[in-house]
């Protein structure tokens, strides 16, 4: 099977135009699916890329790096970094949280769930960014 680049490529760049976290392209027996993972690694952005030939699932290509105590999203939803907006973040890199401090809001069908953090440690990485889709699981920010 050959699969076109260029599509790709336009597909990743269809992310970052829209602001789009995952796109899907379907053509007879390919699909390709692109989504941008949030993770930071030195202060870069990583892209993961999953290329499914629908006769043959095995053919999947992801990359995720994470260290640290991690805090996950326990729904799916909107994640939020503060309480309102124009209000202080709950938390920033850097600064030193309690376990069951609230981390984030993620909303659900109009329902504010506050996420506790499961650990006390400092704040690494906040891996969403402020009004971005979350999935149950997912991580949200990494403790040291």
């Amino acid at each position: 099977m050959k699969i076109d680049k260029k599509i790709i490529k336009e597909l990743t760049e269809y992310l970052d135009e829209f602001n789009l976290t995952e796109l899907e392209y379907t053509n007879k027996d390919t699909k390709i699916k692109v989504s941008k993972n949030n993770n930071t690694l030195n202060n870069r952005a990583l892209k993961n890329l999953s290329i499914d030939n629908l006769s043959n699932t095995d053919n999947k290509v992801t990359a995720n790096t994470i260290s640290g105590i991690e805090v996950k999203s326990p729904i799916i939803g909107t994640a939020y970094h503060a309480p309102e907006p124009g209000a202080k973040k709950f938390v920033e890199v850097g600064k030193k949280i309690k376990k069951g401090d609230t981390v984030m809001i993620v909303e659900a069908m109009k329902t504010m769930n506050h996420v506790p953090s499961t650990s006390s440690g400092i704040v690494k990485e906040i891996l969403v960014a402020d009004g971005q889709p979350v999935e149950f699981g997912q991580v949200l920010i990494t403790l040291e």
